[in-house]
């Protein structure tokens, strides 16, 4: 794995969870997406950027909120430009999902065709 721990597909992971859970700050995402993907392939600085990059490009809309104990935390929200990114990554993630489905596939069938003839029944 690269130096980076950012998966191609940290933005729609993080636009995903804006969108079921209305607005989190940093560090819950990072935890949220550690307790729920099965492989988490981000680290808190990749989160960061990532959600830099999406208020950079409205996705994303973040406000400072302060409670009585702790330090203020930066809160991010959804944006309609962030669902429709989130629909477009949908896209992309079911397209690729076909094909990776379709190579899992292949090579299974592969490995029992070698298997059959390694030991015939």
């Amino acid at each position: 794995m690269s130096k980076s721990k950012q998966s191609r597909h940290t933005n729609a992971f993080i636009l995903l969870l804006l969108e079921k859970s209305s607005s989190a700050y940093g560090a819950q995402i990072l935890s949220s997406l550690q307790e729920e993907l099965p492989f988490c392939l981000t680290d808190s600085p990749s989160v960061y950027r990532a959600l830099q990059d999406m208020e950079e490009k409205k996705w994303v809309e973040a406000s400072w909120k302060t409670s009585e104990s702790g330090s203020p935390r930066k809160w991010y929200s959804i944006t309609p430009s962030g669902q429709a990114a989130l629909n477009n990554y949908a896209q992309d993630i079911n397209q690729r999902k076909a094909n990776l489905e379709y190579f899992l596939n292949s090579y299974t069938q592969i490995i029992n065709d070698k298997s059959e003839e390694e030991y015939p029944r």
